[in-house]
């Protein structure tokens, strides 16, 4: 098992900036790719980044060059770095976790991100 916390979360106006981390616990070998999701009011659940433990990262084309996804290995910690931030970003942020070679996944409770205009 996989335990994922996440933090910083918050209210923010449009163009600011906040840093998101997640920590990790628990069968950390396991993993080979953690990233962020988010789910907006009404919206399906997508994904915002991901990075692999090799250091590959993913975006979505809507953060590319707004949003950046690192890790601590030592700390077992997963940040979100987004700057430029726009009102359609407001969603609840999600970590997660992708087990090695079944795919599972974990998951977080979430953190919200409100961006005022």
């Amino acid at each position: 098992q996989v335990q994922l916390v996440e933090s910083g979360g918050g209210v923010v106006q449009a163009g600011g900036s906040l840093r998101l981390s997640c920590a990790a616990s628990g069968s950390i070998f396991t993993i080979d790719r953690m990233g962020w999701y988010r789910q907006a009011p009404g919206k399906q659940r997508e994904l915002v980044a991901t990075i692999t433990t090799s250091g590959t990262t993913n975006y979505a084309d809507s953060v590319k060059g707004r949003f950046t996804i690192s890790r601590d290995s030592a700390k077992n910690t997963v940040y979100l770095q987004m700057n430029s931030l726009k009102p359609e970003d407001t969603a609840v942020y999600y970590c997660n976790a992708r087990r090695r070679g079944s795919g599972m996944d974990y998951w977080g409770k979430g953190t919200l991100v409100t961006v005022s205009s």
